[in-house]
């Protein structure tokens, strides 16, 4: 047989019809998801990547250099970057600050011998050191549009660009150009070398970004700092690159690494998933809390005596065997109903010193135990546990009475 159903439970329709909305919600953003995803399948790739296509990749200055004859390709690793480099060849490095003491010192080989150029991005103090020693740099300061500033034939055909990040200090090489300076301070820099190659410094990667390509004179600097070869090996320094396995400076590698934009390398799509889960969640949190003001009465489904709820909760303290927390409550209910019975305000009824002497003076007895019996300790006994109820019991009367 069949129970009937009480007021606190739900019918199968009722149910359907709270989480239907939610179990809509939720496939809307799975189809959303997917969608996002499958539209940017080809953004996987990370910041600065000529394999990207996002706001932080660099597709589109590739693209722009094939355009013009030049053979541009990837290099993961410093054996592709040493193989591949000669007089006809750029070498674009776009982590140089993520390079191992032996990378460092095998790529400046490399620049002193190939007699090609070589373009680093936003290197630091600590790489510098090895790849162009007589430069160093000051604290980095924002990217703005710059003006040139200086005589290079490139940056006074490109006119303005966006620059600015690593501020370099040119003071040990005479033979250095500087351009787009940025509170005194150049942000762009070619130094040359004696076998015929040059290696510049470029203090920001933003004007090779696709989202700033098309600003100012961007894309002209980009297009001639990296096309004046024929080749272009785009050098994305990788932690698994075996050249970086012998590197005992792990510490610095990992703290340069840190450094790096860690949402660049996330592609756009899940970035704005991410942003509709939380307007989702936020919704729904609205909806669900849309019965403001005071909660509805209701009728309960069955009435309780008090006194069964007494009774309850006496044999939980009798199971508990918790008779101090019994005599607690016996106690502190009689002094809550004496107080006002000899004058004493409520909130002073568990106070010994206001409400013992004007107990006292309603009885007609002798009230020497009368602290024990209403701030006493605990019965040691089930027996003087009763004890100790009959005689509140019989304080409580007499009050009353007298």
């Amino acid at each position: 047989m069949t129970s009937p159903g009480t007021s606190l439970s739900r019918r199968p329709a009722q149910v359907w019809s709270r989480v239907r909305g939610v179990l809509f919600a939720l496939a809307l953003l799975l189809v959303a998801a997917v969608g996002l995803a499958l539209l940017h399948t080809e953004d996987r790739h990370g910041r600065l990547d000529l394999r990207s296509t996002g706001p932080n990749g660099s597709r589109a200055v590739a693209e722009l250099l094939k355009e013009r004859g030049v053979s541009v390709r990837v290099a993961t690793t410093l054996d592709e970057v040493t193989d591949a480099a000669g007089p006809d060849t750029t070498v674009l490095v776009t982590a140089p600050n993520l390079l191992s003491d032996n990378q460092q010192t095998a790529l400046r080989a490399t620049i002193d011998t190939s007699g090609g150029r070589t373009l680093l991005v936003a290197a630091d103090a600590v790489s510098l050191d090895a790849l162009a020693p007589d430069v160093t740099t000051d604290l980095p300061d924002t990217v703005k549009t710059l003006q040139p500033g200086c005589s290079l034939p490139e940056a006074r055909r490109a006119g303005a660009v966006s620059l600015g990040g690593e501020r370099y200090v040119t003071t040990g090489s005479s033979s250095a150009e500087s351009c787009y300076f940025r509170d005194g301070l150049p942000t762009l820099v070619r130094l040359e070398n004696s076998a015929g190659g040059d290696t510049v410094l470029l203090g920001a990667a933003d004007l090779l970004f696709n989202e700033h390509l098309a600003d100012e004179g961007n894309a002209s600097l980009a297009l001639q700092l990296l096309g004046s070869r024929d080749h272009l090996v785009w050098y994305l320094p990788s932690l698994s690159d075996p050249s970086a396995a012998d590197d005992q400076d792990s510490d610095r590698r990992d703290r340069a690494e840190e450094e790096e934009d860690f949402l660049g390398l996330i592609p756009s799509g899940w970035l704005w998933g991410t942003l509709q889960l939380a307007v989702a969640a936020v919704l729904a949190a609205i909806w669900r809390a849309r019965r403001l003001g005071p909660l509805v009465t209701e009728r309960l489904p069955v009435a309780i005596r008090a006194s069964e709820t007494t009774e309850g909760r006496a044999r939980l303290y009798f199971r508990a065997n918790a008779r101090d927390r019994a005599a607690t409550v016996l106690r502190s209910a009689t002094r809550t109903r004496l107080a006002p019975l000899v004058g004493v305000p409520t909130r002073e009824a568990h106070s010994p010193d206001a409400l013992l002497p004007a107990v006292s003076a309603r009885l007609t007895g002798d009230p020497g135990g009368l602290r024990d019996l209403l701030f006493g300790p605990a019965p040691s006994s089930d027996a003087a546990l009763v004890l100790l109820a009959d005689q509140l019991d019989a304080l409580e009367r007499e009050v009353r009475t007298s």
